[in-house]
């Protein structure tokens, strides 16, 4: 390992973070500190690609190990690596950020350093999530993650934003209580004290945690609840839709695009990684779960008049799959559960731009508003298809390979399951479509509408990525699916052995 191999996830961690302090002490010209903001983050994701590049995606466990002690007592360890299942998960969160911040540039008029110092913050939060190994570092990045996107909600939002966005910081954090008592149990009676996870995954492994057996259940309940209302998973969502309408553009993608992936991503690293058999006795009413929110968020979304809260809602659909993929306990799941969860940030992330992009312009969500936008907005229109068809799934494009998979993974698991998901498919098309004939197509139904500018060129180059990579994930999937395969084997392990058990019995 090289030295850059070494220090490069705490120098993609923190660049964003360097660059926050940085703009503290910068004079208020909004200008330059727009472009200091997109300079950071263009550099951050420059600097993530080497992840990808010198990743050994025939290795199934941890890379860029960085372990080192940082508080004595308790004992806390500054411990950062990355597997297949986390890598792809920092590369969005780089990929999606300079895209905020260019679909911002206009948007955001008041106080501006303060709006940039919080994206870049949040930037810092989000990856630190997905990298941290040590528990209490990971939750530090969880918790850190709250305050920058509630006050980008508060600050910058719509309407009621206040609402939302205390709304959205107490569900979250109250849930979040009931997984760090799950941290601080296993802290105690791991021997000797410690909160890394590779030695407690060890420890629990070996049957080394005293009074591990009577407390799994309550320490699976714990992580899963604050993971659950974080996805969101049906019945915890209903802070999702008021966050999403009242947010700034640039926090909607964010939202959407990783934050609700960090509770799949706890799913599927803690959940699944250190209490298998309680994953497994609890897969039913989990699945049940996935599968009411799948089919009740696709029909909910279709009845929304309201354009972004017609793709919150989409959200919860699309999220549903990712949990169902992660609890059928399958090779195929796994992999198109982490596949749907980049290829909804990309999709979703792209949509939640596009209806910026107009609020921009009419500074109204409402789909009644609109009608004909093809006429005058033919550029803005096209994208916007394109971005709805990968949603939808359509052969060639992102949405369609990982949802492929989830659902061959729950035949495999329970062909019921795959059915009743299947129906999500159909329903997703309903409402993405309905809503794109009737914003897009026929005639301009209000006169304001005949005038509205067609995309900028800086609108253009916050889109084109996005349409782009929902494209290359599309034609060329195994990319992404050869670099998680192995970490999702390496998750599946303590599961066949399960099943081991219970064939010799």
């Amino acid at each position: 390992m090289n030295g850059l191999d070494h220090s490069i996830l705490t120098l993609v961690t923190f660049a964003p973070a360097a660059g926050a302090v940085l703009l503290l002490f910068a004079p208020r010209r909004d200008r330059e500190i727009r472009v200091f903001a997109l300079l950071v983050s263009l550099f951050t994701f420059v600097l993530s690609l080497h992840l990808p590049a010198h990743f050994h995606r025939d290795q199934a466990g941890f890379q860029f190990d960085q372990n080192t002690p940082w508080i004595p007592t308790p004992n806390i360890h500054y411990h950062m690596g990355m597997d297949g299942i986390s890598l792809w998960l920092v590369v969005l969160t780089t990929f999606l950020t300079p895209l905020c911040v260019l679909i911002s540039w206009k948007s955001i008029h008041e106080r501006v350093k303060e709006f940039f110092i919080l994206l870049l913050v949040l930037e810092t939060a989000l990856i630190g999530v997905f990298v941290a190994l040590d528990l209490f570092l990971f939750y530090f990045f969880w918790e850190a993650t709250l305050i920058p996107m509630a006050l980008l909600i508060g600050m910058y939002g719509h309407g009621r934003r206040v609402y939302a966005a205390i709304k959205f910081f107490l569900y979250t954090m109250v849930a979040s209580v009931f997984m760090l008592a799950g941290i601080l149990w296993l802290y105690a009676n791991t021997s000797p004290h410690t909160f890394d996870f590779v030695d407690i995954q060890k420890a629990i492994a070996g049957g080394q945690v005293p009074g591990f057996v009577g407390a799994a259940q309550w320490l699976f309940l714990g992580f899963f609840i604050a993971f659950a209302v974080k996805v969101p998973l049906f019945p915890f969502h209903t802070w999702l839709p008021d966050a999403h309408v009242e947010a700034p553009t640039a926090g909607s993608a964010l939202l959407a695009g990783v934050l609700l992936k960090m509770g799949t991503y706890g799913m599927l690293r803690f959940n699944l990684g250190l209490f298998p058999e309680q994953s497994r006795a609890n897969a039913s009413w989990i699945v049940a779960l996935a599968l009411i929110g799948i089919v009740y968020g696709a029909l909910v979304a279709m009845v929304q008049p309201n354009m972004k809260k017609l793709i919150a809602y989409s959200s919860i659909s699309h999220l549903g799959f990712v949990v169902l993929g992660i609890f059928s306990f399958t090779q195929a799941g796994l992999n198109g559960a982490m596949f749907v969860m980049l290829a909804h940030g990309v999709s979703t992330g792209g949509l939640f731009m596009l209806a910026g992009i107009l609020y921009e312009r009419r500074h109204t969500y409402e789909i009644s508003e609109f009608g004909g936008l093809a006429t005058p907005m033919p550029a803005y229109s096209t994208f916007f298809l394109f971005v709805v068809l990968a949603s939808v799934g359509l052969p060639l494009l992102n949405g369609f390979i990982g949802e492929f998979l989830v659902l061959s993974g729950a035949f495999q698991a329970k062909p019921w399951w795959g059915v009743v998901a299947a129906t999500g498919v159909i329903w997703s098309a309903c409402y993405l479509l309905w809503m794109y004939q009737r914003v897009f197509f026929g005639v301009v139904k209000h006169a304001e509408n005949n005038s509205l500018p067609d995309l900028t060129m800086r609108e253009r180059a916050a889109l084109w990525p996005a349409v782009i990579m929902a494209l290359v994930m599309g034609v060329a999937p195994l990319w992404w699916l050869n670099t998680i395969d192995p970490a999702v084997r390496n998750v599946l392990l303590p599961f066949a052995q399960l099943a081991a058990k219970v064939v010799s019995r």
